[in-house]
């Protein structure tokens, strides 16, 4: 039965994760140079059109459409077939079918999105939309399904993912790994120091992104319950402790706190939550921050001692944190918390810890593959790379024909 208060929770959750994609614009926009920043923002920004198209057209129902064989759902709901207002059990039993799938469609727009930060500054505005789009169909739909659709073969091996650990952020910052090793760095890099031309429009995007973040991970309780003020605390615990850690560590290691390691360890404990915060006490979700806070610093600073280019640490934030928080879950998770959900290594259940690890295994080595592959064909058939002479110029000349800022 439609429970009007779950509708209109959901609703206002959708909304929110919604505003997520405009705020990572701001984030990623602010750390590039200023002739970059209208290509940066509109990267992310179009994806609320083109990827809103491709969920309505088959990627709903290919996400959540009815089981094929574990691996995907069949075309039956494609164009929104038989999705309208009644509830569908398999999902949620208190809200529209309708409210289920807008939610999850603000998921779907802001995880290619993501990646964008990875190959900021050097990529060909068509090429990318070509990625994005069939990136969406064959590798996040597909991973949709089988770690949160209705006959999912992890979902049934008991891989557990609260809000994306898996489905958002491993497999973008898997994306986004092929995609820095394929593209390669951008023109001087290791020569010449690529400064953020806006931080205050990187803090402004991660406090919109923090604000959203309530809807990406209470939303994804499905009802206003408690599972959800569960999620909503875990969500405040984890990005404020990664903020402190990064904050910290960044001051005793390099003798400064930044603006720009306070924002980024925010996203970092917000990202390394998501897979487990509906599942997890407030205590726990704080050492699952501090721990993010301190893994993801170091894993950003790899990139220079590995040597790829990953202009806005897509790969040490997004792909690492998802990584550590989906192992968190198989440590922290207590069905104390969450009936629904699984005991973690802490709470008598180590099975869970190997379970979620082959998850990794198996998500993120499928979105590297997949990645690398489309990559591969698109480059061979429409150059991803701008030119030198348009790196040069910025993107926003030589790709949108317009500047963001008047001299």
């Amino acid at each position: 039965m439609i429970q009007a208060g779950d509708t209109a929770f959901i609703l206002v959750s959708a909304a929110l994760v919604l505003f997520m994609t405009p705020g990572l614009a701001l984030f990623y926009a602010g750390m590039v140079r200023g002739k970059n920043v209208l290509a940066t923002i509109m990267q992310s920004f179009f994806m609320i059109a083109l990827i809103s198209m491709e969920w309505v057209a088959l990627g709903y129902s290919m996400s959540f459409g009815p089981d094929v064989g574990g691996l995907t759902g069949n075309l039956a709901w494609a164009w929104l077939s038989g999705v309208g207002a009644a509830p569908n059990a398999d999902y949620a039993a208190t809200i529209p079918h309708s409210v289920f799938m807008i939610f999850q469609c603000m998921f779907a727009v802001i995880t290619p999105a993501l990646i964008t930060g990875a190959f900021a500054e050097r990529v060909r505005f068509a090429p990318f939309l070509a990625f994005s789009l069939l990136w969406a169909v064959l590798v996040y739909n597909p991973v949709c399904h089988w770690v949160w659709g209705a006959g999912g073969f992890l979902k049934l091996m008991g891989v557990v993912d609260f809000a994306g650990g898996l489905v958002v952020h491993l497999t973008c910052g898997a994306a986004a790994l092929a995609a820095v090793l394929i593209i390669g760095p951008r023109k001087d890099y290791g020569r010449t120091q690529f400064f953020p031309h806006s931080l205050p429009l990187t803090l402004l995007g991660t406090g919109m992104l923090w604000f959203g973040w309530f809807g990406f991970n209470g939303g994804s309780a499905l009802a206003a319950d408690g599972v959800a003020g569960t999620a909503f605390v875990a969500t405040h615990m984890g990005g404020m402790a990664g903020m402190f850690m990064w904050t910290v560590v960044e001051w005793k290691h390099r003798g400064k706190p930044t603006t720009l390691g306070a924002a980024s360890g925010a996203v970092a404990g917000l990202a390394t939550i998501t897979p487990a915060a509906g599942f997890v006490t407030a205590p726990s979700a704080i050492v699952i921050g501090l721990i993010a806070g301190a893994v993801c610093y170091f894993g950003v600073l790899a990139k220079s001692r590995l040597g790829y280019d990953d202009s806005l640490d897509v790969v040490g934030i997004h792909g690492l944190g998802g990584l550590v928080g989906t192992l968190m879950a198989g440590i922290f998770a207590t069905k104390a918390v969450n009936a629904a959900g699984v005991d973690g290594l802490l709470y008598g259940n180590a099975a869970q810890l190997g379970t979620q690890a082959l998850g990794i295994v198996i998500v993120g080595a499928y979105a590297f593959i997949v990645s690398w592959g489309l990559l591969k064909a698109i480059n061979a058939i429409a150059p991803l790379r701008a030119t030198l002479e348009a790196e040069s110029q910025g993107l926003d000349l030589a790709e949108h024909t317009e500047t963001a800022y008047s001299d």
